[in-house]
């Protein structure tokens, strides 16, 4: 499970993070395409039941591999993440994986691309996704076997970092935002 949420003071927000002794681990970009079966009808439904059966095809950092995923989550009736999973196969070429997908009769909904740098402090990993023409935020992950094996954790975790963020929602949905745009809803 993880955490997703927005930060503010955005140009100042790095050197935050690194007063509070977080160096920067890796960077990466990512180019996320989902696409849905041409059979759908969108106006009909609600963004959150759109996704729930797109297909994700993931490029990370440019390279021309990556991945096919198809995401599960469950949610509370607040909207929160209770849970999440995916299933995901990796593919050697990621333009025919869409030409795939478009000749068994998907259509490209939308495509979100984002700039990553995460950081980490004793092994407490903070990835800052900048969503190109989008929002600002922060992912952060549980591990199994690991002191933040919980949402509950991380919350708890995060709050005590005092870091500029917007503690209204922990569970902000990249996805269901960007598609939220798309449809202009």
């Amino acid at each position: 499970s993880a955490i997703l949420l927005t930060f503010y003071r955005y140009p100042k927000f790095y050197q935050i993070i690194e007063e509070k002794g977080f160096y920067i681990d890796h960077e990466f970009s990512m180019n996320d395409a989902y696409f849905i079966s041409e059979n759908l009808e969108l106006d009909k439904m609600s963004t959150r039941e759109i996704l729930a059966k797109a297909v994700l095809v993931r490029e990370v950092n440019g390279k021309t591999s990556g991945k096919i995923a198809f995401k599960i989550k469950k949610f509370d009736e607040d909207g929160n993440i209770l849970d999440q999973k995916a299933v995901s196969c990796d593919v050697l070429d990621i333009e025919d994986a869409k030409n795939l997908l478009t000749v068994i009769g998907y259509q490209e909904l939308m495509c979100i691309k984002e700039d990553d740098v995460v950081y980490e402090k004793d092994g407490f990993q903070l990835a800052i996704k900048d969503i190109r023409n989008g929002d600002k935020l922060i992912e952060v992950e549980t591990n199994e076997n690991d002191e933040f094996d919980s949402i509950e954790k991380l919350i708890n975790r995060v709050n005590q970092l005092d870091i500029p963020i917007y503690t209204d929602n922990y569970f902000v949905k990249k996805a269901e935002t960007e598609l939220n745009k798309v449809l202009k809803r």
